[in-house]
């Protein structure tokens, strides 16, 4: 089972507004930057990102019906700042791993203890 709701809330209200400046500099870290899908606003969230064979991938630790992956999906493209710049990622794809092969192995234990089964992949445009 993906972490609980009220720690989303909780996250988007308070920790995403402090971790977005950081995330986008970091490495391993980035921000998701997205248009809602009904709003038309622009939203930033802060990722843990992994890179592998030239896929982005991360994880979705609140499961996959969160409105960023939403938004994402619903866009085709997004971007993605990291390491200080911005990165235009496409064709995002919400993938099933129960096992969480696609992580490193010090990460992928973290994530089945979480239950985070799904993650999102996308290539740069």
């Amino acid at each position: 089972m993906p972490l609980p709701q009220a720690l989303a809330r909780f996250n988007r209200r308070v920790t995403n507004r402090i971790a977005s400046p950081v995330a986008g500099r970091s490495r391993g870290f980035g921000v998701v930057v997205h248009k809602g899908r009904k709003s038309g606003r622009i939203y930033r969230t802060p990722v843990t990102i992994f890179v592998r064979d030239g896929a982005y991938r991360i994880a979705l630790t609140y499961g996959r019906e969160v409105d960023w992956v939403k938004n994402i999906l619903a866009a085709g493209t997004f971007e993605l700042e990291t390491g200080g710049q911005p990165l235009l990622l496409t064709d995002p794809v919400v993938r099933h791993d129960p096992a969480a092969d696609w992580a490193p192995a010090g990460v992928r234990q973290l994530l089945r203890l979480v239950g985070a089964e799904y993650y999102l992949e996308a290539r740069p445009a």
